[in-house]
């Protein structure tokens, strides 16, 4: 091949290089301004798409304006990888007269129960006599707001003065605690199989939160009745029983009322305890007349304008034991605990002396045995009985307290050394001894 046709080539791809970069100016232009208008096109999508999410139209749908660019998969494709929804699915809606509406949300639900009768149903639970123990311990979850003492006082005394025919008579135990109860877990094993027999209420500082009142399966579930802060040797104590009383008072089927405290043990099982009260023609309330500074010094002259003489002034023991139409009495008393409240100050301890004070001055001592039911040492003297510790809770001392604790009673109208079925004051820590004792000697556990 020649020189001149060697070149011949070369001189072609030169024209056409200078030719490509001489004419493709405007397609230069092109190339660049088309990715911008997209670009451009692309933003004022999304800013349409955020702008129609913030909306509260129901006619545009977040991101419907990428649907022109960006058509939606096909309905036959796969699903597996679909999102899930953020939000759960609107409530249905039905149709009324035309017009769409959206479905009401459920009611809320119903009180929880307490377990204690609220005083504002208490009349009518009176009237309906024997129910279902279900039925007449349902809604009560106004009862926790019944801290009126004038109100609940006044439904208490219109509640019958006698148990309810035919129905099952329970004995109410009524806790006056401190605080807590650390000899509960004994108590359970005490109540544990006699459901129906019994009811529980307990009155501790208004501040306390624990307890097994926490546990569903106690027997102390949901038994606190609305208590206010109690004061030793002072008018709140008994204030606190009467509050106490009238509360296990709107209860019918309750037919005796047993004040205990949070150091009380009992000494017999269920049954006995049971049915030596709910058979018994009297109630238990310790009263005597006391000469000297302890008894008849506390007594105060205001008083006599309430009818209370000093020939009626009597002392007994706080721990009592009433049938129902005593302790109705208790809880209408109009005269005579107005007349404590308002004297019984400064060293009077009123829980020592107003109730025999009260049943000697209706004249219904007779009414009762003259004994508590409840064995307190008070043998060393002084304003407080004696503490227990756990090494002196033994077997023989228990014998020795269902015993009688060396003397015999009466009851029924017979002489009997079952003359207590409680005792205190046991410190906490002897429970071990009980719980270990309790099988062997009181017959439970």
């Amino acid at each position: 091949m020649s020189t001149k046709s060697q070149k011949q080539p070369q001189h072609v791809l030169v024209q056409m290089a200078v030719s490509a970069m001489a004419t493709p100016c405007a397609i230069k232009l092109l190339l660049f301004a088309v990715p911008l208008a997209l670009g451009f096109a692309l933003g004022i999508v999304a800013t349409l798409s955020l702008v129609s999410s913030t909306t509260t139209s129901g006619g545009a749908l977040p991101g419907a304006a990428l649907h022109l660019f960006f058509p939606p998969a096909d309905a036959n494709l796969s699903t597996a990888a679909a999102v899930p929804p953020q939000h759960p699915p609107e409530s249905p809606v039905a149709q009324a007269g035309g017009l769409t509406t959206r479905a009401q949300s459920p009611p809320p639900p119903p009180p929880v129960d307490t377990g204690i009768i609220s005083i504002a149903n208490a009349n009518k639970t009176a009237e309906a006599g024997p129910v279902i123990e279900k039925e007449r311990l349902a809604t009560v979850g106004a009862s926790v707001r019944d801290d009126d003492d004038e109100e609940l006082m006044a439904r208490a005394a219109a509640a019958p003065r006698e148990a309810v025919l035919g129905a099952r008579p329970k004995v109410a135990f009524l806790f006056l605690t401190k605080w807590d109860l650390p000899m509960s877990p004994l108590w359970e094993k005490f109540f544990r199989g006699h459901q129906g027999r019994y009811s529980v209420y307990v009155h501790t500082d208004p501040a306390f939160n624990g307890g097994p009142d926490d546990d569903e399966s106690s027997a102390f579930y949901r038994r606190r009745i609305p208590s206010k802060e109690v004061k030793w040797g002072h008018i709140s104590m008994v204030e606190a029983e009467r509050r106490l009383l009238a509360h296990a008072l709107l209860d019918p089927s309750n037919a005796r009322f047993v004040l205990l405290s949070e150091s009380h043990v009992p000494l017999f099982d269920f049954p006995t305890v049971h049915s030596y009260l709910v058979n018994s023609t009297r109630s238990f309330v310790e009263s005597y007349d006391e000469p000297g500074g302890a008894g008849r010094g506390r007594y105060k002259r205001g008083m006599g304008s309430a009818g209370i003489a000093l020939r009626h002034w009597r002392k007994g023991s706080q721990w009592f034991e009433l049938g129902r139409a005593l302790a109705a009495e208790v809880v209408s008393d109009a005269v005579y605990f107005p007349a404590f409240k308002r004297f019984c100050k400064r060293n009077c301890y009123a829980d020592e002396h107003y109730l025999p004070t009260l049943l000697n001055v209706r004249n219904r001592t007779a009414a009762c045995a003259g004994r508590s039911v409840t064995w307190v040492d008070w043998s060393h003297g002084g304003p407080h009985p004696s503490r227990f510790t756990r090494m002196e809770v033994t077997v023989d001392f228990l014998r020795w307290l269902r015993n009688g604790g060396g003397r015999t009673c009466e009851y029924n109208g017979g002489n009997t050394t079952v003359c207590f079925l409680f005792a205190r004051k046991f410190l906490p820590n002897s429970l071990t001894r009980f719980l270990r004792f309790a099988p062997k000697v009181m017959g439970f556990g």
